[in-house]
């Protein structure tokens, strides 16, 4: 009995790795999605319908493909693909337009893994341009914190004083205690002017719309949404666990994502992935020694996310009373690092500055042509500087 419990590999690892892979995935990214929702037309009601069918989603599809593959696969929403939404403006036909065009995405995505030249055509888009396209849709969200130091100093300073320490200190819980900053100085507001919250909108619930397909959505929010989940989600998240020596599921994985996706926008969701950057927590060394056990950290952050769907309801109706732009402080703070990253791997490559350039700047710009938002004309723009520019420069040396 000695030897069988010495050589058993504990679970405590994994469980725990689970557990914090969901938390900081949830925390750390929930309000940019609530952010993206509003500013495509959803009510706060949908925009938390929206975040309960994500989570919910999210907390299923790692639980089913966990169990199946036996590895520490794990999903989450697009976090860039809801701040990208978030630079948008509300499309023609207000929000049926933008779940028919969320819907729109799930079947690409679902169309990737099933048709082998799908997935070539984007991985033909030239990396440094859709970078720089999302280097450009996150920079107005990361103003976000410090324009708020001018309208609501004394509430935002504590949120960014915490999220500056914890970066020094314990990086990964960064904006989760930032999050948590904001939350008590919403409860501090709440106590300073009488605020009362009804309990029984704290309970999670849904609302459908029905989609609507229109061409102008689909080109400026489906197609956009669909390139920045693929290159800045689902193909990191291959990377990244390829680095642990796992090989991802790629068709099954796509499968559960993009049918997925299609499910839930009727319900407000508007993409899930695999994960990038939280991959890492159940995947790595944090998830026990035993790679062949760490599938049960996967496991474990599936079944956190579908009892943290049960607490999303809350956590919108909180947000939902908090003083204007306090919430929109903590989004802009937990996309700083990923718009560093897109920056850096936007200008990397001496030769597609330019063309790069346009596209961060177009990006950023706010166009919006025929109903079609600025992602899709960035992405145009780049591409077209870079025939024009870049090929010949690049043929003449």
């Amino acid at each position: 009995m000695h030897t069988s419990t010495a050589t058993r590999p504990s679970l405590h690892e994994p469980v725990l790795a689970g557990v914090v892979t969901a938390l900081v995935g949830f925390t750390s990214s929930f309000a940019v999605v609530l952010a993206g929702l509003r500013a495509t037309g959803a009510t706060p009601e949908q925009a938390a319908s929206g975040l309960l069918a994500l989570t919910a989603a999210v907390g299923l599809g790692i639980v089913l493909l966990s169990l199946r593959y036996r590895i520490p696969v794990t999903l989450s929403w697009s976090t860039p693909g809801a701040a990208l939404l978030a630079g948008a403006s509300v499309p023609d036909g207000g929000w049926p337009t933008a779940v028919g065009a969320f819907l729109v995405t799930g079947i690409l995505i679902a169309l990737t893994g099933a048709v082998p030249w799908l997935g070539r055509l984007v991985a033909r888009i030239p990396q440094h341009l859709a970078q720089a396209m999302l280097a450009g849709v996150l920079l107005p969200l990361c103003l976000a914190p410090f324009q708020s130091l001018g309208s609501i100093p004394l509430l935002v300073l504590p949120v960014i004083a915490v999220w500056l320490a914890a970066s020094a200190l314990i990086p990964k819980w960064a904006v989760p205690l930032a999050l948590v900053a904001a939350l008590a100085v919403i409860g501090v507001q709440f106590a300073l002017h009488g605020t009362r919250i009804d309990p029984a909108s704290l309970a999670p619930s849904l609302a459908f719309t029905v989609p609507v397909i229109d061409p102008a959505a689909v080109i400026g929010i489906a197609l956009p949404l669909y390139v920045v989940t693929m290159a800045s989600q689902n193909l990191p998240g291959v990377a990244v666990l390829s680095s642990f020596g796992y090989r991802a599921p790629w068709r099954p994985a796509l499968a559960v994502t993009g049918l997925g996706t299609a499910v839930v926008a009727p319900f407000g969701g508007h993409a899930v992935n695999l994960a990038a950057l939280s991959a890492a927590l159940s995947a790595g060394e944090g998830a026990g020694e035993d790679r062949d056990r760490r599938w049960i950290a996967a496991l474990t952050a599936g079944v956190s996310y579908l009892v943290l769907a049960g607490a999303s309801g809350a956590l919108v109706v909180v947000v939902g009373a908090a003083p204007a732009g306090l919430v929109e402080a903590v989004a802009g703070l937990a996309l700083i690092g990923t718009m560093a990253t897109a920056v850096t791997a936007s200008f990397r490559d001496t030769t597609g500055r330019m063309s790069g350039a346009v596209t961060f700047l177009l990006a950023a710009s706010g166009l919006s042509v025929l109903g079609i938002g600025g992602a899709f004309w960035a992405l145009v723009g780049g591409l077209a500087v870079q025939a024009a520019l870049e090929r010949k420069r690049a043929a003449v040396s």
